[in-house]
């Protein structure tokens, strides 16, 4: 990968307590749902915005999302107790036709509207405005990595295509270096 693309990678990787803090200020329940499952589920724009009730099912405490994603690939994303019981506060009585995450008019919010939720919690919580709903995917990758998850698993979650492609995710630290790890 060149330094360049790298070093712009970087520049996306949110760190932890910046994603928290961006879902935990955001005064609106359904704002507050969706940057969780942006966030906690790893999820696409286009993942949230065509995601429907019926694409959600219970597992013990927590859930699931089927996910109708990129390139036509459907995936199952496990969903934390907490995300799901955000989950569940914001359906109400919504028929299971009904998007998850609905605009002012009732319909599917688009991915616009989720640029406008995503920039305003970061502008909230005093982040740069280059923050997007895309870094919040890169968030993800990185910190689940930085966790000890297998890198496959991080690569189904975000339906990658290859693992070559979450493994960059692995690399993208500039403050970090395995140089540190020796003596010499």
């Amino acid at each position: 990968m060149p330094f360049l693309e790298l070093g712009r990678k970087a520049e996306r990787i949110m760190a932890e307590a910046d994603a928290l803090l961006m879902i935990r200020q955001e005064p609106t329940l359904r704002n507050r749902v969706l940057l969780t499952v942006l966030y906690g589920g790893g999820l696409r724009i286009s993942d949230v915005c065509g995601l429907r009730w019926r694409d959600l099912t219970a597992r013990d405490e927590a859930g699931q999302a089927t996910v109708f994603g990129k390139d036509g690939k459907t995936r199952a994303v496990l969903l934390s107790a907490a995300t799901w019981k955000g989950l569940l506060a914001l359906r109400g009585e919504a028929p299971d036709n009904a998007p998850v995450f609905l605009s002012r008019k009732g319909g599917a919010l688009d991915p616009n509207a989720v640029h406008r939720v995503v920039k305003a919690a970061a502008a909230r919580a005093g982040l740069r405005s280059k923050v997007s709903a895309h870094w919040l995917l890169h968030a993800h990758a990185s910190h689940s990595l930085d966790r000890g998850a297998p890198i496959h698993l991080v690569q189904a979650t975000q339906g990658h295509a290859s693992v070559a492609t979450t493994g960059r995710y692995l690399h993208a630290r500039p403050s970090e270096s395995s140089a540190r790890f020796l003596g010499a």
